[in-house]
């Protein structure tokens, strides 16, 4: 069934004007997956997968480069079908989204809270729009989101990521 907040096309984060074009096509990936997948919200996972596809800059900032892309991308394309099956019908919850409280409709509280932290370090490094690259930090920066589980699942080198993308400050 699906969710009238997932399939009205909004963004119900209040961040659409705060974010640049790469970005607000994930966010409409994202919204277009949580809704086939039939999840009740946009989590972290969703936007991972979203940045992974359509954004080259993300691609390009892990150390394990095309092959660790594809592994990831991989387990990404399998949560349908398997691998996030235990997600469904759950809030995803994580230390940064209890400490931001509820996000908007249609959204876990961890991707809000993710969204909300890539506007405020596009602003630190003084630009107006939030990139791929900032909303990535922002989940790395949340080590209980369901994007960290899939990373380190993945066999990702975490800590290089973070030291890569705090270097882009």
């Amino acid at each position: 069934m699906r969710s009238p907040t997932l399939s009205a096309g909004q963004d119900d984060t209040g961040c659409e004007d705060r974010v640049s074009d790469v970005v607000a096509a994930v966010i409409a990936g994202a919204r277009r997956r949580a809704v086939r997948d039939g999840d009740a919200q946009i989590d972290t996972a969703h936007l991972l997968h979203g940045l992974l596809e359509s954004d080259p800059d993300v691609r390009d900032a892990f150390p394990g480069g095309s092959p660790q892309v594809s592994r990831l991308l991989g387990y990404l394309v399998q949560r349908a079908i398997g691998y996030g099956l235990r997600w469904s019908g759950s809030v995803e919850g994580s230390g940064t989204a209890r400490s931001a409280g509820s996000g908007p409709v249609g959204w876990s509280p961890a991707a809000a809270a993710a969204l909300e932290t890539a506007v405020r370090r596009a602003v630190s490094r003084g630009a107006s729009r939030a990139d791929g690259l900032d909303l990535l930090a922002a989940l790395v920066h949340d080590r209980e989101c369901r994007a960290m589980e899939v990373l380190r699942r993945a066999g990702v080198a975490v800590a290089s990521l973070v030291t890569a993308l705090e270097g882009e400050i």
